[in-house]
């Protein structure tokens, strides 16, 4: 037996494997890293030569189906005004959507098909759909506009909770009941609100807020299922209440108002913004919410003189005649043109990767559309705003709200949120 013929077919053979795994590793790592498009421009998942894929993760079929239409509309539009003037960076928008139906299951599923092939996510409906995916969000690095403001979604560098959080709102509501009601030391506020992230938060907002100007909170947790309140109403009147607080969705905002006033607790109700909807000024409760409700905000009225907001509700009402127009087409459109200018900065820089597109948001500490306050995104674990507005419905207008107070910081907020 010839042993250095040996040695040298086993050494031949072995730089062969080492060759053809070496080029197997390359070629892998060549898959994973970012190609450059014709134009140089760097993109990864969701980008191409000609296109931005965008994701919705809405309600179209629960209990937020008319506010996840109007969201999914005003993007809509916002998708087709930018592809009619070029595009961004020289790419047409799509935007594909998933209905979850308010179902958390359906909404992890959808994400999982979604989520491979969009560059971010302009819209996800819902603070436990948002808490379920957030994990994966924050390993995809896919930035993603939450339809959704507790404060436990702050903190993640691709989760932007836009304007304020429910606690903040409810900080202003409280103020704004001191200031303009005459509540005073010693008097108590009931405050009735979903279970789950929503109300919580909502609820440490107001429990601070009261302690802070010493008044008792007295609270009513709720379903969002339980759509008849003559219950907590009648607790809310055995227990003195000069003021009620809601964070909750619109029917519940309706029998809260509707109950109240037919059963004599005649007191201010100020709600947190998901609980109104302008078609509540077409049902029985209108005049006890014209004359008993605020809403607390860190959007403007869809009726607001803004000349940002005018020219989009000419819009809208043009798109789509005899659609409401409300608060979602509001923050459908605002999410969209926030988005639509990170990922025009990030063009410039260069890169449309998923990385790339969060570091361009990141960025921005003085983001301003035009259609409410300046936003700071650079601090992950702050909201983006801290001034609120506080609306009043009104029949007569569009969106069946308007604006009773300008956009304000309410006193003590720098202190809660250091707190």
């Amino acid at each position: 037996m010839n042993t250095s013929r040996t040695s040298k077919t086993l050494l031949a053979s072995a730089l062969a494997a080492l060759l053809i795994a070496g080029t197997g590793c390359s070629s892998k790592a060549e898959e994973d890293k970012p190609a450059d498009a014709a134009d140089g421009v760097r993109t990864g998942p969701g980008v191409t030569d000609d296109r931005i894929r965008l994701g919705a993760l809405t309600d179209l079929t629960g209990p937020y189906a008319t506010l996840g239409k109007s969201i999914v509309q005003a993007q809509q539009m916002w998708a087709d005004e930018t592809n009619a003037a070029g595009g961004i960076c020289g790419r047409k928008v799509e935007i594909v959507v998933e209905d979850h139906g308010y179902d958390v299951q359906k909404a992890v599923t959808a994400y999982a098909d979604l989520s491979t092939d969009v560059v971010a996510l302009p819209q996800v409906i819902g603070s436990p759909v948002v808490a379920a995916l957030i994990d994966d969000i924050e390993r995809d690095q896919l930035l993603t506009f939450p339809q959704a403001w507790a404060a436990s979604l702050l903190g993640k560098d691709p989760v932007q909770v836009l304007g304020t959080t429910y606690d903040v709102d409810m900080i202003a509501a409280v103020d704004f009941l001191t200031r303009t009601k005459g509540l005073k030391k010693g008097d108590t506020i009931g405050h009735v609100y979903f279970e789950g992230d929503y109300g919580a938060n909502a609820l440490e907002g107001s429990t601070w807020a009261a302690e802070r100007a010493g008044l008792k909170i007295v609270d009513q947790k709720i379903k969002a299922t339980d759509t008849d309140l003559s219950a907590q109403v009648s607790a809310l009147r055995e227990a003195g209440v000069k003021a009620v607080l809601i964070s909750a969705g619109p029917a519940q905002t309706a029998s809260l108002a509707g109950v109240a006033a037919s059963r004599g607790l005649q007191v201010p109700i100020v709600s947190s913004a998901p609980g109104f909807a302008p078609q509540l000024m077409k049902t029985p409760a209108a005049k006890a919410l014209e004359a008993m409700l605020h809403v607390v905000s860190a959007a403007p009225a869809v009726s607001s003189d803004l000349p940002g907001v005018k020219k989009m509700v000419a819009s809208y009402e043009k798109k789509f005649p005899g659609s409401p127009v409300d608060s979602g087409v509001l923050s459908g459109y605002n999410a969209a043109q926030l988005l639509g200018a990170d990922l025009k900065k990030a063009c410039e820089a260069g890169s449309l990767t998923r990385e790339d597109v969060v570091k361009t948001h990141r960025s921005q500490k003085n983001a301003d559309t035009g259609l409410g306050t300046p936003q700071n995104f650079s601090d992950v674990n702050r909201p983006a705003s801290v001034s609120t507005y506080v609306l009043k419905p009104d029949a007569k207008a569009v969106g069946g709200i308007v604006v009773a107070e300008e956009a304000h910081v309410a006193p003590g907020i720098e202190e809660y949120l250091n707190s």
